[in-house]
């Protein structure tokens, strides 16, 4: 042990003696897995050992197996609730991805060194909530923002005095670009090496936290590495891929930690599984620290090297770029892209490179493709930097169980070609298909609905879902599918609800329903059991909701439960549901909305709004249901409303407006009715609100009828100055909703009132404002309202 060595490079002079290679890189660098596999070849080592959590290391041959398509992740859970995770993604070229790679080939071993998930979860939760338990620790995490801002700032002035706009400009020109390997694997060492004396300090004083992680972490591999040491490798056959940022520390003379140190550490219970990752979410747009700008580029990048012409990628960045063109219906000549490549060329000139680095490529694509305009070929350079690709498993890769019940069903449901990174809509109707044989094709869409409704109730993001046409509303439905990696966390989250998709959706409905505390829930639940084919759990939401209705006295709760109800029972059979034993429950629900009415509308204008919508309801109800609830006591409730002077002046003019509607009421009746509410002895609140609430409804019933115009016509004329001004809170609110149609509608009816003519007041209205109206309306601004 104590004659092993460490092998570095640098400037310092190298051991010649046998001892550990340690190979330090950047994740995500294309450059270091081309240099990473020549060193292998060069070394053939009998082991590899990578930085990544160390009870993953059964999972590096299913990474490489035949069907996997990179980027693809480890992620580490806890299995208790709330789930902690962490995730180790990798990239086709990804140094550590093609080192698993070399190995299986070469049916070498490969194992991981770093901390187990265990303990990494562990570390990183009490971190977490240290930097937030007290005011100093508060300071502390202010200081770790201090050094994190120091960090960038460092980096800023090495991309200055290299004379590159950005430092992943510098990275790429001096490190992703140079092909000898010997020079590669010595700058980066000692780069990594002579940034972490300069930062050390400042972090042990601004960070100390992640000072002593990166030390926990760092004593961890010294010991796996000494462990496969004593398992018999040769020390000089022994290869470690770590970050650069830690290859210095990988020094055996070091202290490696000890078992005593290791059962010291906080633990917890975690799992780990496969899932397939994004290009977006590898790139440093989605917030990943360790992310690089243009994955789909360096994808590119690695095709080039692994062919051996990297000074071809000029080229083939520019053609991608003309082809995402296009597709969209913008074309670019092949001159164009000759003079982008020449561009980008004399741009890496200008920096002494040897070829262009991705921002030059961008700069030369702006003005050559883009004739100096970024917002002309956006959408073609993100697609060409970034890219929309989603990582692949295969069938038999470790997965969670409902990762596997997940994809069964997107396959059996013809749903797995959605499974992308692009937005796509997907339109179903509910309905038989009377025009295939087999039952399961005649209901595709039905159990596509199903699924996607369950994992909405999951919250698993991979469907969104978009309102429709009324006419449709019964049997279409409108999803937006888009797949992303929070999505796959989301599904594996969900393996701690159940092992398939519809026991763990079964299992967060029966939570919801078990602290359900109102009527209004609970009838949602239902219209949820019945969306997500739970029939069971839709029996225990009809429980609920009949014990929860027996003390129901709130109305606006009662006519949402009614509404749902309702909606069920019209177009339960769509979804093949028996719905009959509803019936009786909404017929008490709308008897005892009905019977709540009057009293609940004694409220202020705050409440008013909900009141309104409840009325809403339980009048759809009764319209559509009327066979089955007593629509005849319905009315008779909404004419006392109307005809009420100590209820809401709002709700009763909304029930006038409804009954109105419904040829509930005479002429003669209106016009005494319209006269009372809007004469000039009405405080303006109550005359201009019963107005509003009028209003609310059929605009067509209340054009048709000259006399109210009139009587409106003449409240507001008798008005104080004042009482004008607060007649306008109501009256602006209440044609606000207007269209604009009806407006000039109004605005000609007025016309033909005031004994100007229609067209003179449609175009009157027409007209912009002058000085005088101006005037008056800079003095509306001025009035005090505030009183009410």
């Amino acid at each position: 042990m104590e004659k092993s060595v460490l092998r570095v490079f640098g400037d310092e002079q190298l051991d010649t003696s046998p001892g550990v290679h340690v190979f330090g890189i950047r994740h995500l660098s294309p450059a270091g897995a081309h240099h990473l596999l020549a060193f292998l070849e060069e070394i053939q080592p009998t082991i590899v050992l990578i930085e990544g959590p160390s009870d993953a290391s059964h999972l590096i041959r299913e990474m490489t197996s035949l069907g996997v398509v990179p980027p693809i992740a480890i992620l580490a859970y806890t299995d208790g609730l709330p789930v902690r995770t962490l995730l180790y993604p990798y990239a086709n070229y990804s140094p550590e991805y093609q080192a698993f790679v070399w190995a299986r080939h070469n049916q070498v071993q490969a194992a991981f060194i770093d901390l187990p998930s265990v303990h990494a979860l562990a570390l990183y939760e009490q971190r977490q909530l240290k930097r937030i338990a007290t005011d100093s620790q508060l300071q502390e995490s202010d200081d770790f923002h201090v050094y994190a801002k120091e960090q960038s700032t460092l980096y800023q002035r090495i991309a200055e005095l290299s004379e590159e706009p950005d430092y992943e400009a510098y990275w790429e020109r001096h490190y992703e670009h140079n092909l000898n390997h010997d020079a590669y694997r010595q700058s980066i060492h000692q780069f990594s090496k002579q940034m972490r004396e300069l930062t050390s300090r400042q972090e042990l004083q601004l960070a100390p936290q992640e000072a002593a992680y990166n030390e926990i972490r760092e004593s961890y591999m010294r010991r796996k590495i000494q462990d496969a040491i004593a398992e018999g490798h040769d020390p000089d056959k022994i290869v470690v891929v770590t970050g650069a940022h830690h290859a210095s520390a990988m020094n055996l003379q070091a202290p490696a930690m000890t078992d005593e140190e290791l059962k010291g550490l906080p633990k917890t219970t975690t799992k780990l599984t496969l899932m397939p990752y994004s290009y977006y979410k590898l790139s440093s747009h989605s917030g990943y620290g360790a992310g690089n700008q243009a994955p789909a580029y360096y994808e590119s990048f690695w095709q080039c090297l692994q062919s051996g012409d990297l000074h071809r990628l000029p080229a083939l960045y520019f053609s991608q770029v003309a082809a995402h063109l296009r597709a969209h219906g913008t074309y670019r000549s092949t001159a164009s892209l000759i003079e982008a490549v020449r561009l980008a060329e004399a741009l890496a000139s200008l920096h002494d490179g040897n070829m262009p680095t991705w921002k030059d490529l961008r700069d030369a694509a702006i003005v050559c493709l883009g004739f100096g305009e970024l917002s002309t070929i956006a959408e073609a350079l993100a697609r060409t930097d970034i890219g929309t690709a989603i990582g692949r498993l295969p069938e038999g890769v470790s997965q969670t169980p409902i990762q596997d019940d997940l994809n069964r069903e997107l396959k059996r449901l013809k749903l797995d070609k959605y499974k992308t990174a692009v937005a796509t809509t997907l339109e179903l109707d509910l309905r038989e298909n009377r025009r295939v044989k087999s039952e399961e094709a005649a209901y595709l869409d039905l159990k596509r609905s199903v699924l996607l409704q369950r994992l909405e109730l999951l919250g698993i993001q991979f469907a969104r879902k978009e309102r429709v046409h009324q006419a449709s509303a019964s049997w279409a439905e409108n999803w937006v599918l888009r797949w992303t990696p929070e999505s796959e966390i989301q599904a594996v989250e969900s393996t701690l609800k159940g092992e398939t998709i519809e026991l763990a959706a079964a299992f967060v409905l029966k939570e919801k329903l078990e602290v359900c505390a109102d009527i209004a829930e609970a009838s949602h639940m239902i219209r949820i059991a019945c969306d997500c084919n739970l029939t069971e759990l839709m029996d225990q939401a009809i429980t609920t909701l009949q014990g929860l209705a027996v003390d129901a006295g709130n109305f606006e709760q009662i006519a949402g439960a009614a509404y749902e109800l309702s909606v069920l029972i019209r177009y339960g059979s769509i979804r093949r549901i028996e719905t009959e034993t509803l019936v009786p429950l909404l017929q008490q629900l709308f008897l005892r909305g009905t019977l709540l009415l009057v009293d609940a509308s004694g409220c202020n204008d705050d409440a008013a709004g909900g009141m309104v919508r409840g009325i809403q309801s339980l009048h759809t109800v009764a319209q559509e249901h009327y066979n089955q609830v007593d629509d005849r006591l319905w009315f008779n409730k909404l004419q006392d409303l109307a005809s009420r002077d100590d209820r809401n002046a709002k709700l009763s003019g909304f029930a006038f407006a409804i009954l109105l509607e419904r040829n509930e009421i005479a002429d003669e009746q209106v016009e005494r009715e319209v006269s009372r509410r809007l004469s000039p002895g009405i405080p303006v609140d109550l005359g201009a609100g019963w107005f509003e609430g009028m209003s609310m409804r059929n605009r067509y019933a209340l054009l048709s009828r000259v006399t109210l115009w009139k009587q409106l016509d003449a409240y507001i004329g008798s008005l104080e100055k004042d009482a004008f001004h607060r007649s306008l809170v109501f009256l602006r609110r209440a044609f606000s909703s207007f269209e604009p149609r009806e407006k000039a509608g109004v605005a000609e009816m007025m016309g033909d009132i005031w004994g100007v003519g229609a067209d003179t007041a449609g175009a009157a209205l027409q007209q912009p404002l002058n000085e005088e109206e101006k005037e008056k309306l800079d003095e509306l601004n001025e009035f005090d309202f505030g009183d009410l």
